[in-house]
């Protein structure tokens, strides 16, 4: 066999940077969940300083800090030997307002590997594994990571794209949130558009628990939270019906959007927000897609196989959604607007 060293070089290179990633995925965690990065955020830091205000152990810390300075996600300057977080990497570590949040992404990884065992076992058998039977850090995540890119899109960009959904939410109209989860994506909605009722479904009680606290908490009295799966909630004559990034975990995607265009009025709005896909395998071979594909193979895939679905997979693509709309009845589809990590479609009766 005829080895080209640049390549294996390359390849090795490559490989390094990831075992990197990997080994520091838990540190994230740490670093969010015992408050290094918002300590960070404030002001540079020696590892003795960072130690203190954290009530941590500084050795520990030390060692922390090199991780993450070599990884490039926080700096280290030689002058006095402190450590910070530039605005920007403050914006995505320790601001869970803001348009991005790395480590609640990271609470997704963290499920991942507590599934492991299980993912093993679908792989050689074909089984699914439902959303509920995975460890609470994934619904929280999912939470977290979600809720930061509806803050930064959903009422600046998505529902502005949406063909006069605007209006009818600002005077007063009815919207359906499926598969809402913890309810980021309702509450938001609510909170913006007081004069609009908002009905968040989800098949997992558990999430809708913390839906119905997370809306009372904030003082929302115009969102409510039902139990339900995508074809069996009960109302009806919404002016909107939104799916948030769940349509291809669904066991019947075609049935979801079958009840959705009998749930509409006819002038109604069915709002797809989808992972960022090509419809072709070679459009997804790059780092949106590697972190999508991760995903899709130990969460989503398996819990449409666990209720005998297609399994479409976080990188379905505009086409094959596209097609699921037509089969339940939708006549319009069109691209809304995108992200770097978003599809927003936009469906019509």
């Amino acid at each position: 066999m005829s080895i080209d060293e640049a390549r294996l070089n390359e390849f090795l290179g490559r490989a390094v940077g990831d075992l990197g990633a990997a080994i520091s995925a838990t540190l994230m965690l740490v670093g969010d969940q015992l408050g290094y990065y918002r300590a960070l955020a404030e002001q540079p830091l020696t590892p003795a300083e960072l130690a203190q205000r954290t009530g941590t152990h500084e050795r520990y810390a030390r060692e922390w800090l090199g991780n993450q300075a070599a990884g490039g996600y926080v700096r280290y300057d030689t002058a006095d030997q402190r450590y910070s977080l530039s605005p920007e990497q403050a914006l995505c570590l320790a601001d869970p307002g803001g348009p991005v949040d790395l480590p609640g992404a990271y609470c997704i990884v963290e499920a991942a590997f507590h599934a492991l065992e299980r993912t093993k076992e679908n792989f050689r058998s074909g089984a699914g594994m439902e959303w509920g039977e995975h460890h609470p850090c994934l619904f929280h995540g999912t939470e977290r990571f979600f809720r930061a890119g509806y803050n930064a899109h959903l009422l600046s960009e998505w529902l502005p794209a949406l063909d006069g959904a605007l209006d009818k939410l600002r005077q007063g109209g009815k919207v359906a949130d499926v598969g809402c989860g913890h309810g980021a994506s309702t509450t938001l909605m609510a909170k913006a558009f007081p004069n609009t009722a908002f009905i968040g479904y989800d098949y997992h009680p558990a999430s809708i628990e913390i839906a119905r606290r997370r809306a009372q908490e904030a003082g929302i009295d115009n969102a409510y939270f039902e139990v339900a799966d995508a074809t069996g909630y009960s109302g009806r004559n919404f002016d909107l019906i939104a799916f948030f990034d769940c349509l291809h975990d669904m066991g019947d995607p075609v049935g979801a959007a079958r009840h959705a265009h009998a749930a509409l009025k006819p002038d109604g709005h069915c709002l797809l927000v989808e992972p960022f896909a090509g419809d072709r395998v070679e459009d997804n071979l790059n780092p949106v897609g590697r972190v999508y594909y991760g995903a899709s193979s130990q969460i989503c895939v398996p819990v449409s196989l666990a209720r005998h679905g297609p399994a479409l997979g976080a990188q379905a693509g505009q086409a094959r959604l596209q097609q699921v709309m037509s089969e339940g009845g939708f006549s319009r589809f069109r691209r809304a607007t995108q992200t770097p990590f978003n599809l927003v479609l936009e469906a019509r009766p």
